[in-house]
């Protein structure tokens, strides 16, 4: 008798492991499916070009630059958020528009025309730019960023930031 209650409890000890183990191993895929599918298929990026509408190209007057805001959708793995950014865009000729990013190239400040100095300044080091972006004084390192930018059907489109080279 005493050996078939030890045989019991064995049985019933081996059950309980079990059961355990079964717990733990159904937590650990619970963990690890996530992950597993995050390391083997990353979210995939946009290839196509985005063009954002910024303004009309009747709207602007020759050689005046003029601060567009617009926005633009941002794609951060899953998640895509919408963010308000401007441009300081210039109608160079008919036709022809040019877009520079709205941050200084020395520290990220945010920059304005001076009407009377007809130059961009940055009001944190006093960099000046001129119509077309290249430094004319200052501790910015290079010319304004320039976003990509064309007029369609009287539209002015504003595409990806490209950064300029060296003063």
């Amino acid at each position: 008798m005493l050996q078939a209650t030890e045989e019991k409890a064995s049985g019933r000890r081996a059950l309980l492991v079990s059961a355990i183990y079964g717990v733990w191993g159904l937590v650990a895929a619970a963990l690890g499916a996530p992950a597993a599918v995050y390391l083997l298929f990353p979210p995939r990026t946009k290839k196509v070009e985005e063009w954002i509408e910024a303004g009309r190209a009747d709207s602007l007057r020759l050689r005046v630059p003029e601060e567009l805001v617009f926005r633009r959708n941002r794609v951060d793995g899953w998640k895509v958020t919408s963010d308000k950014t401007s441009a300081w865009v210039v109608k160079m000729a008919p036709g022809h528009v040019v877009a520079f990013a709205p941050q200084c190239t020395h520290l990220g400040c945010a920059y304005h025309w001076d009407e009377q100095k007809q130059q961009f300044l940055c009001p944190c080091h006093t960099s000046t730019f001129s119509l077309d972006g290249s430094v004319t004084s200052g501790p910015a390192p290079r010319a304004l960023d320039r976003f990509e930018s064309r007029i369609a059907d009287g539209k002015i489109l504003i595409g990806a930031v490209r950064r300029s080279g060296h003063a």
